[in-house]
Parts: C-alpha cells; sequence; structure tokens
C-alpha cells in the first residue's frame, strides 16, 4: 500500500523536516494535512508558538494561534500512539472536535497529551531543524515553512 509510504516534507527556514504520515491512526486528520499542504496552505505560515522542551505549533494563517483554514472543524481522532519527541498531532481549542489546519511536533516526550491530542505523524528526519526554531509564546522572530509538500516513496 503506498499510503503507508506517504511523506510530508516541510522546507522550514532552520533546514528541511520529513514527516512520515499515519492514516491508520488518524485517517482523516492526515488527509487534511495533505489536502492544505497540496493547496499551499501552509507556505509562508510561522511557527508562533515554540516552547523550549515541550513543542513547535504552526498552522495558523494569522501568525497568532487564533485562525484556521476556510474549511470545516474535524472531529477528533485520539488514538493509541504516545506523544514523544517527534510526535506531529493536531492542535484544538478546548473543544475535543475543534482541530483544523494547526499542528505541533513534540520537542521532547509529553505523555500528559497522550489520547487528548490526534497524533497524525511522526518527524522521520530533520528533527534537528525544528530543534534549531526560534522560541517564543508567542515567538518575537518567528522561523516559518517556506513549504510543505506530501511526497511519496517509489
Amino acid at each position: 500500500m503506498s499510503e503507508e509510504n506517504e511523506k510530508i516534507i516541510i522546507e522550514t527556514t532552520k533546514g528541511d523536516v520529513e514527516i512520515t504520515l499515519r492514516p491508520d491512526l488518524a485517517p482523516n486528520h492526515v488527509e487534511r494535512i495533505k489536502e492544505l499542504a497540496n493547496d499551499g496552505f501552509y507556505d509562508g505560515i510561522v511557527f508562533h508558538r515554540v516552547i523550549e522542551g515541550f513543542m513547535a505549533q504552526v498552522g495558523c494563517p494569522h501568525g497568532t494561534g487564533t485562525g484556521g483554514s476556510d474549511k470545516p472543524d474535524l472531529e477528533q481522532e485520539f488514538n493509541d500512539e504516545n506523544h514523544v519527541r517527534g510526535t506531529c498531532s493536531m492542535a484544538r481549542s478546548s473543544s475535543p472536535d475543534s482541530a483544523n489546519s494547526q499542528f505541533f511536533i513534540c520537542l521532547d516526550d509529553a505523555p500528559f497529551l497522550n489520547k487528548q491530542y490526534t497524533v497524525w505523524g511522526q518527524v522521520t528526519s530533520g528533527m534537528e531543524n525544528i530543534d534549531k526554531l526560534e522560541r517564543g509564546e508567542p515567538v518575537r522572530n518567528p522561523d516559518n515553512i517556506i513549504s510543505m509538500k506530501v511526497a511519496t516513496d517509489k
């Protein structure tokens, strides 16, 4: 199945990051990430919240954490995958069914997030570039996604 080999390649201002998609865990969230990436939605968007020892968040078109895409919010697909370093998971408001376009990459293990946020992927290379992102909440001089594309191993 080619779906198992699908990846997202994110070119950031600090270098490239490769994320292996996990449609087996969260098919609707993976589909949304792919759709937005293919539409160019993420290109130019900043990492607006980067907390040392916790996570790096991106995906708000306003760069503030207050917005999403024009697509409807997603119903949660919480799963048994643990939030560990390199885990990619959807950000949301206090409502479990409010994930839209914002996601975060864990900088460290975050077991308190397990089964409360939808895991949809794992960084498989380039984690050192996520580690280099400018820190802050909000980030004063944020790094950004230059381009985010879906790639499939052949």
